[in-house]
């Protein structure tokens, strides 16, 4: 099944890049898994990762997903993607960046899933690896890449890492060695 969801995610994503750079899209998909699987999470889960941002950025349907990989994946994706994403129409305009977020955050400290817990943590700590790895290059030129300057990007970053961790104790292990690896990262981004 994990291939399967690479190929369907390669062209979904098809020309599709990282944001201010030439890298593909596909490379943080992949790397989303690989943190999954490393972590002990099951293939299921892995393909989720893969497929993650398919209903949020590309027309691929929560049902598309569902008919494709199941209901267990299909389940995993929606709990991953913006509400306002599964059932976005063309030409409507997206809620503004703070609102967004603020919800990602609220979300993160209700959800019972591990799965989906796990799920965006990974997501969530190869972004903080990749503005880690661009800061490192280019500086505060990189803040111009987003929708959000640096303080904006330091709370959110700060309040996902408290909202995770504040989990920690519901979950096993691997959440919890996850949830640490992420804090760090974070702490190392925003000192």
């Amino acid at each position: 099944m994990i291939f399967e969801a690479i190929k369907f995610a390669c062209q979904a994503h098809e020309g599709h890049f990282r944001k201010g750079t030439n890298i593909p899209y596909i490379s943080h998909l992949t790397n989303v898994m690989k943190i999954l699987l490393e972590y002990g999470y099951d293939e299921e889960v892995a393909v989720a990762g893969l497929l993650h941002d398919t209903v949020e950025d590309t027309p691929v349907t929560i049902e598309q997903v569902e008919a494709k990989f199941g209901a267990k994946v299909a389940h995993l994706v929606k709990g991953a993607t913006e509400p306002s994403k599964l059932n976005h129409r063309e030409g409507e305009e997206e809620a503004p960046w703070k609102e967004r977020k603020s919800h990602t955050i609220d979300y993160v400290g209700r959800e019972q899933d591990e799965a989906i817990l796990a799920l965006a943590l990974a997501d969530k700590l190869d972004n903080i690896r990749a503005i880690a790895r661009d800061y490192r290059r280019v500086g505060d030129a990189i803040w111009d890449r987003f929708n959000a300057p640096y303080e904006q990007q330091n709370w959110y970053y700060y309040s996902l890492a408290e909202a995770f961790l504040s989990r920690q104790e519901e979950f096993g292990e691997e959440y919890r060695t996850l949830t640490e690896e992420f804090s760090e990262a974070v702490r190392e981004m925003f000192p």
